[in-house]
């Protein structure tokens, strides 16, 4: 069964200082468009699975799509407010890219919020393209944390109208150069630095263990050292915009003039997934299903083929009294669904198999768990 922590336990709840892009994915309300797994910079810490490094197709959320069209629809699946674009790299397809922002604002208007994460330090002449396709907000992740190369292109981002800023893991291992950058940001036109906890996945993990990470809990992907890490320097943000001193040191600083957002890697992979399968299973719910806490569906469920599922739901509506449209016939799995309730009911009375299932509420809708209610032979 998937056990995802309860959004209400997570720490790092919007505030009002958040940029929109942070907001609406904490709510759950932002598409995730995967444009191409294509990278050339090798980052040791890249928690992209190996299905998803170097391919050329697209995924909206959990959906491989080849077209934009499969990708607006996945969007209306979960009634979304904006799109988070990323990759691999997005501007590796940049034609794509700009295809893509252009048909989601032309699809849903231009409250539609959309997003950007890029690696590459591009030409300033491109940031009026991406604003002209629509993109309202672009992320900068800074190779080596170095800012000089990014330099024009931030600033060509900034004055083209796009909200401009730094998203970088929190290396516990680099705290002097981390906190370098936080001085070195001050002269660079952006509005924010986002901090992700560095997070140890099965597509890093070797290089991971190579530099000496552990994980901080045995409930999250963080890697130890890296959530304080991170939260010190929030705190140096902080303590400097309201004036007051450092409470690591001491020193009283000058505010920063950005804003400073700290993800944990629990919040990230649960919080803002189980708020996304939340909305779209209550955007796509059938009759039958039941939409649980963790954002998954749940429902009965009895075995039948091709040649027995009439005969069985014939009988199911004669005796339950159940009205046609709350079963459904699955041919992919071989099975009649119902509400949970009429499984239970009928599971020590018929002699098919009779089970309780729970799916994620994706376009594939991938099982999580299957309870038989029946006693099987064999």
């Amino acid at each position: 069964m998937l056990d995802l922590p309860q959004v209400p336990d997570l720490a790092e709840a919007p505030c009002d200082s958040d940029t929109e892009g942070c907001i609406r994915c904490q709510m759950g309300s932002k598409m995730v468009l995967f444009i191409t797994g294509k990278c050339h910079w090798g980052c040791d810490y890249c928690p992209l699975s190996e299905s998803r490094r170097d391919i050329e197709w697209m995924f909206a959320n959990e959906r491989r799509c080849e077209t934009f069209d499969e990708v607006i629809e996945e969007a209306r699946a979960m009634r979304a407010t904006g799109a988070g674009i990323t990759g691999g790299d997005p501007l590796l397809a940049r034609e794509r890219t700009l295809d893509g922002i252009s048909r989601l604002k032309a699809e849903f208007g231009s409250d539609f919020h959309l997003h950007m994460y890029t690696s590459i330090p591009f030409r300033p002449e491109w940031a009026s393209e991406l604003a002209e396709a629509g993109l309202d907000e672009i992320r900068f992740h800074l190779l080596d944390l170095e800012t000089g190369r990014y330099r024009d292109t931030i600033a060509a981002c900034s004055q083209a109208g796009i909200l401009t800023g730094v998203e970088i893991p929190c290396e516990p291992d680099r705290e002097d150069e981390l906190l370098e950058l936080l001085e070195v940001l001050r002269e660079l036109e952006v509005s924010f630095l986002n901090l992700n906890e560095l997070e140890i996945t099965v597509g890093n993990h070797d290089n991971m263990e190579l530099r000496g990470f552990n994980l901080s809990t045995e409930i999250t992907a963080g890697a130890s050292g890296s959530a304080e890490l991170a939260i010190a320097m929030r705190d140096r943000v902080m303590s400097a915009e309201l004036g007051k001193p450092d409470p690591s040191d001491g020193e009283t600083r000058e505010a920063y003039g950005y804003h400073l957002k700290f993800c944990t890697a629990v919040y990230k992979d649960a919080g803002q997934l189980r708020r996304r399968f939340l909305r779209r299973g209550e955007a796509t719910i059938a009759p039958h299903e039941v939409l649980t806490e963790d954002g998954t569906l749940m429902f009965g469920a009895i075995e039948a083929s091709e040649d027995t599922k009439a005969g069985w739901m014939s009988e199911l509506v004669s005796v339950t009294g159940l009205p046609e449209g709350f079963l459904l016939w699955d041919g992919e799995n071989g099975r009649i669904e119902m509400p949970l309730v009429v499984a239970e009911s009928i599971a020590e009375v018929v002699d098919a198999p009779v089970s309780m299932v729970e799916v994620l509420p994706t376009h594939e809708r991938l099982e999580v768990t299957v309870v038989w209610l029946n006693r099987q032979e064999g």
